[in-house]
This record gives structure tokens, sequence and C-alpha cells, in this order.
């Protein structure tokens, strides 16, 4: 028996696939996930569906259950929350995924005693990607690195492996495809042990279409980050609107100290007006993220809490022998 069969087999695997009219599909991503982590419990999560998705789901000898509210953030949290296991594998239920590769990742976060192992994407068919998507993907995943760290190359990967102590210690706030973007900076906000392992990426197979919208999911995801900054990052938040607003209050007022310095006198009474409110109003942000800042830290200390009060299940506290 392989490494990867014997880790595999002592842990409780559960498979979690969010799906919304994936027909075409699902039947397949069942059978490959049953193949790969034959020890596994394929649930599946129709929200929704008006295709016979939960049918062939079901045909196909999966566990499926039914969340009403839309959105693949909200099905995330009826997962979460419903279903327990020491190794939680989520993947869409497009058949885009390579389920061969869930025992690499399985037997990775296992074996290094991570709390996520994110699946990135590698493809070379032109139809994987849909127009704007790489793009979209890699300036949003550079913004996230940029606010709270790296670790993550490919951030809205739907591919990832968590373990029990990092689902029961996420707050999942996003209802739509923004989830990836959260659990990726609850992840790194905590500062738990993650990685990231390559994996296939293909087309969609014929009769399945994708449900997200490049610019109205991508606004979305990008608001999202926005709030996670705001919240998570508010000291660097507003900093950043306290200098924007100090530097222009400078500019405008050159002209003004100039006259000022010359004739002794101060012309331009709106200018100078705007000039002191500006002036207020950045001080007023800079005072309200150190404030922010230090509320910030005591709910991450309470969320740590959370996090290491969930037992780990990959660790074994049994003593290591002495040679």
């Amino acid at each position: 028996m392989s490494e990867t069969e014997t880790i595999s087999s002592d842990l409780r695997i559960a498979v979690l696939i969010p799906c919304y009219n994936e027909a075409a599909a699902i039947g397949d991503v069942v059978h490959a996930f049953q193949q790969s982590l034959p020890n596994a419990t394929i649930y599946v999560y129709d929200n929704n569906s008006s295709d016979n998705t939960v049918e062939v789901a079901l045909l196909a000898g999966a566990v499926v259950r039914n969340e009403r509210l839309q959105g693949k953030g909200n099905v995330v949290r009826r997962m979460f929350a419903d279903i327990e296991a020491d190794v939680y594998v989520m993947a869409d239920g497009d058949d885009t995924y390579e389920a061969a590769a869930a025992p690499r990742l399985v037997e990775k976060l296992a074996s290094e005693n991570l709390d996520m192992v994110n699946g990135k994407r590698v493809s070379d068919e032109q139809g994987a990607y849909r127009p704007g998507h790489k793009f979209g993907n890699k300036l949003l995943t550079t913004l996230v690195k940029t606010f709270f760290g790296s670790g993550i190359d490919d951030m809205l990967s739907g591919y990832k492996v968590f373990s029990r102590r990092f689902v029961k210690s996420f707050p999942i706030l996003s209802s739509g495809f923004e989830i990836e973007t959260e659990l990726t900076v609850h992840a790194l906000e905590l500062c738990m042990p993650i990685a990231e392992v390559d994996t296939a990426y293909g087309e969609r197979p014929e009769g399945s279409e994708s449900k997200l919208s490049t610019f109205g999911d991508g606004f979305r995801i990008l608001r999202t980050i926005a709030i996670l900054i705001k919240g998570e990052r508010p000291l660097q938040f507003f900093s950043s609107i306290f200098a924007v607003l100090l530097g222009a209050a400078i500019v405008l007022s050159i002209p003004l100290v100039t006259t000022f310095l010359e004739t002794g006198l101060v012309p331009r009474i709106p200018t100078a007006v705007l000039v002191t409110g500006m002036t207020l109003l950045s001080f007023l942000s800079l005072a309200c993220g150190l404030i922010l800042d230090t509320v910030t830290r005591g709910r991450q200390e309470l969320k740590r809490l959370q996090y290491l009060n969930v037992p780990n299940q990959l660790q074994s506290d049994q003593p290591e022998k002495e040679e």
C-alpha cells in the first residue's frame, strides 16, 4: 500500500461539490473522485438546479443535499456547517478539475500538517479559460498578495483541500463566487500553514455552461477585496485615504501660501476652506485607522483562539520513538 493510500484510509475525507445545472458533467465528476479517493464520501450540494443534476448525482452514488439560498458562498457555508470530516476536498461540478490529483493534495495536507492546499490550475487548452479570466485572476491575486501576503498564485481556483481546523473556524460572509477570495484571506490573515500544488485544468464538457459573469463577478470580487482590506487592514486602508487627502490639500495650498507670503492676504477664501476641510478629514481618517486597527487586532485574536480551539485531526499525539 502506498503512503498516499495509508494516509487517506486513516482519515475521514469528504469531497464537497457545489452544483448548479451541471447534469452534463456531475456524473463523471462523482465517478472520478470515487476512483481517486475510494474511502471518501462524495457530497453534492444542489443549488436550485433546473435540470436533472440531482438525479444524475444520485445515480452516480453521491450523497445529495440542497441549499435554497442562491450562490456558491451560501452553498459552501452550508457544507462547512453540516459535514463532519478530518479532510475536506472542494471542487466544482463542471469536470474541469483533475480529480486524479486529489490523493496528492490530501497527502500534502496530511503529511505536512497544513490547513489548506490550493490546486493551482495549469492548462494548455485554449478553451479552458474564458477571455480575460487569466488577467483578472492575476490582477486580483496580486492585489490580495499586496495587502495580505504571498503564498497563493491562483486565488480563484475552486479546487482546494482543507483541514477540519480551517473549516470549523471559518466565518463565511460571502454569498457568491467571491468565496474563493474570502477563503484565501482567512488563511493568510491567521498565518495558517498552506501550500499550492499544480493540477491540470481542462475545458468544460459539451452541454455544461459557466455560471461566472466575467465583469459582474469580477467587480463583486474586487468589492470583496476592498471590504476585506478595510475590515482586516484598517490602518493601511485609512492611511491611504489620509495620504491622498493630505497630498491634495498640500498641492491646493501652495498658491495660497505663496500669495500670503508675498501680500499678506488670502484672496481665495473658498479654496482655503476646502484645504482646511480636506486636512481635517485626512487626520480624521488616520485617527479612524488607528482606532479600528486596535479593534481588528482584538477580533483577530478571537479568530485565532477559535481556530486553536478546534482539535487538529491531522497530527498524532503519540510521541516519536527514540531510535
